[in-house]
């Protein structure tokens, strides 16, 4: 092999520590950026919250129309293909050879121009954000009562009602078994023989024994509180509430309500397909009843409760904190098109700035000799402060933009709501902004905008687009929202099929197939007509 030199040129791209945060810091949501912030103050001693106003940075909304370069366009979107950074931020993308990744020869270095004097740049900015403290004001004492009062488990219900029923031992520790293998529906989704077989094993005598005291716990689970609760399925669940109000319709006797809830009992015995379908003809054939007794009993059983377990599942309610507020501008003149003002939501904006008594102290204590190395690294802190304020404010900037584009292109939706939307995609807003959709992409993904229809995420207002007769575009969104007014106003003995869905869609000249209104059925979450039709 004959050796050689040789000289290629060619041209690499590598993500500085600083614009990996700017892009990182960009795609988290209020909540993760609230937990970035806490992180940051907890382990930069240049960082501090401040109470004050803040300046803005010269680089600012001031210069965010300011055309981007092409380089500068190719920059913003390398991040989106760098494995790294995709790692530790949860964004997806494909791997780009022309990168170059970091190395440990190329440290992360914050270092700007190599200053430690106070500039514009370490000023605040922002509002504090300020920490939850269950909406109580400050110098209020919280209520002992509501910190007492907690959300009992379905377990811890049904364990307290055990303790009334005299067991032994052995009876008393299979019920106790059962009771926590319920899910929070209050199921009892594995068999018998599998949680004893999870118990013994192999031992096939233990295990029959097993299976024995498990039966005798199952009958003592099912009486008790809520009916149905230990069933195994949807089936078994309504039958166990059914029987429960039979024994309270014989006693004292009403053979009239008796004669519906063993009809019902007699239905719930069938496949529950059938009953899904509500399919009466069949369900008065196999059950003896007559139609009318049929679809009374079949109102009966649609008000149990098929989770009986729903009631104690402690629910988590998120609270969606918008990023940015729409307000109107004033009053309008009568058939003047309405003025909305943008304005970015002040709970959410971090007021960050670096600790000017820290930094003073570095700047006139220039490092020499021994602490040459603790110099520098206090130096590429107080950088990498500044860095962080920077980087946080051209995050609300780029949002504050990107949502003023959003408003100024569906004024109709803020004048005239969901369905006056119109279609848009991605590329209109990033080249209206002369950025890239992945930056776009980022921007209105987990942000969320107060409107005076609702909150929503910035993504809700883009949507493809639906062909009409007059050779424009409808949007998805708006489309949506016409089929859900469609089959509000329907009529509960007749409802209105796909098929004819897609027909009064084509009256208001919007083509639309019917798998297509299928789809978006199904998206709003809206049962098949065979479903909706009432008895």
């Amino acid at each position: 092999m004959k050796q050689g030199l040789s000289l290629r040129v060619s041209q690499h791209l590598a993500l500085t520590p600083q614009l990996q945060q700017s892009i990182r810091l960009l795609q988290l949501s209020t909540l993760e950026l609230s937990q970035e912030v806490e992180q940051m103050l907890d382990e930069n001693p240049f960082l501090e919250l401040t109470q004050d106003e803040a300046p803005r940075e010269e680089f600012g909304l001031a210069q965010a129309d300011t055309p981007v370069s092409q380089g500068e366009r190719e920059i913003e979107f390398a991040p989106n293909s760098v494995a790294d950074y995709a790692d530790s931020t949860g964004a997806g993308g494909q791997k780009d050879e022309d990168v170059t990744p970091l190395t440990d020869s190329d440290e992360p270095s914050w270092d700007g121009d190599g200053t430690t004097e106070l500039v514009p740049d370490d000023g605040e900015w922002g509002l504090e954000a300020k920490a939850r403290t269950n909406n109580l004001g400050d110098g209020e004492d919280t209520d002992v009562t509501e910190l007492a009062r907690t959300q009992e488990s379905l377990q811890s219900h049904l364990h307290r009602q055990a303790l009334s029923l005299r067991l032994s031992e052995t009876d008393a520790s299979a019920l106790r078994f059962l009771i926590e293998s319920l899910n929070d529906d209050g199921y009892l989704e594995d068999p018998l023989e599998d949680l004893a077989r999870g118990l013994a094993a192999d031992d096939e005598e233990q295990v029959q024994d097993l299976v024995h005291h498990f039966t005798v716990a199952l009958g003592l689970l099912h009486s008790l509180e809520p009916a149905g609760v230990g069933a195994r399925n949807l089936g078994e669940c309504l039958r166990l509430q059914l029987r429960a109000r039979l024994d309270d319709a014989l006693s004292p006797p009403g053979l009239e309500r008796a004669t519906l809830l063993e009809l019902a009992l007699r239905i719930c015995a069938q496949p529950m397909d059938l009953l899904a379908r509500r399919d009466v003809k069949t369900l008065v054939l196999r059950c003896a009843g007559t139609d009318a007794q049929t679809r009374e009993a079949i109102v009966l059983i649609a008000r149990l409760e098929p989770k009986p377990g729903r009631r104690f599942v402690d629910v988590e309610r998120n609270i969606v904190v918008p990023d940015v507020l729409v307000l109107p501008a004033g009053k309008t003149r009568t058939g003047a098109t309405p003025q909305f003002r943008v304005m970015l939501n002040p709970d959410v904006m971090p007021k960050l700035r670096v600790h000017d008594i820290y930094a003073n102290v570095l700047r006139n204590h220039r490092g020499g000799g021994k602490d040459s190395a603790t110099y520098a690294g206090l130096q590429q802190r107080l950088q990498e402060a500044r860095w962080f304020i920077k980087n946080i404010q051209q995050r609300f900037d780029t949002i504050l933009r990107v949502s003023t584009a959003i408003v100024e292109r569906q004024k109709s939706f803020f004048t005239h709501g969901e369905l006056a939307m119109r279609p848009l995609v991605l590329r209109e807003i990033a080249d209206e902004l002369g950025l890239h959709e992945s930056t776009i992409s980022r921007v209105t993904t987990a942000k969320y905008m107060a409107t005076p229809f609702g909150t929503f995420e910035l993504k809700y207002f883009f949507g493809s687009g639906l062909g009409t007769e007059s050779g424009g575009n409808a949007s998805s969104t708006a489309v949506r929202a016409l089929i859900k007014q469609f089959i509000s106003a329907e009529s509960n003995a007749k409802p209105l099929s796909d098929n004819q869905l897609s027909e009064m869609l084509k009256e208001q000249g919007i083509e639309c197939a019917r798998r297509t209104v299928a789809k978006y059925r199904e998206g709003l979450k809206i049962a098949p007509a065979s479903l909706r039709k009432a008895l």
